[in-house]
């Protein structure tokens, strides 16, 4: 790994760290604040694929993945109100998330990246942000796999309501899947911008 990599495994360490905290604290009934940070591991990921290559992109998830999954494992190990701060299905299902998210994201970038600049970024980040949504809430919160972690009680994720309150009857952890995946869908369009900029600066930096 080069000191020109050192940036991006820096930039993913922080926002893996930052939203494993800021996980904790609620916005409004379906979004936590780590909602709002996450999403920008996709956008460290793709720069680094269009700046350096795919093969460098994958060491930076590498160490974010790594950096989570200590994180998992410090939150097992403290007890808050309810219980551990992070259960073991939501360490499984965040790693787990995470690595095939991002690795389809740096795989799906790599294969579109000759045509428009916009689209390999918005393709990957679509892809890797609705697998990623997907995994990590059916793993964590999904009735059908209580067998993971026979003592975590996540009956409260099944609660029947409305879709994001207004819409058809479905479990609660369904309303916060959606909601968090909408939440990914907008910030990968609100960071092609910044893609580009970042994109731009750094390839024209010397080597």
């Amino acid at each position: 790994m080069t000191r020109f990599h050192l940036p991006g495994v820096a930039a993913m360490a922080i926002i893996v760290v930052a939203s494993n905290i800021l996980v904790q604290f609620v916005i409004g009934d379906w979004l936590t604040w780590g909602a709002l940070t996450y999403p920008f591991a996709f956008l460290v990921t793709d720069v680094m694929n269009r700046v350096y290559g795919p093969a460098a992109a994958r060491r930076v998830v590498w160490v974010g993945f790594a950096v989570g999954v200590a994180c998992s494992f410090v939150g097992t190990q403290i007890t808050g109100e309810f219980g551990p701060l992070v259960t073991w299905r939501i360490a499984v299902g965040s790693g787990l998330a995470f690595l095939t998210a991002q690795l389809l994201d740096v795989a799906i970038f790599d294969r579109l990246r000759s045509g428009p600049w916009w689209r390999a970024p918005l393709a990957s980040s679509f892809a890797g942000s609705s697998v990623d949504t997907a995994l990590f809430f059916s793993i964590a919160f999904s009735a059908s796999l209580t067998f993971m972690e026979p003592a975590n009680d996540v009956s409260w994720a099944a609660e029947a309501i409305p879709l994001l309150g207004f819409g058809p009857i479905v479990p609660l952890w369904v309303s916060l899947a959606a909601a968090d995946w909408m939440m990914k869908l907008s910030l990968a369009l609100l960071s092609l911008l910044p893609f580009h900029v970042i994109v731009r600066i750094l390839r024209k930096r010397p080597a």
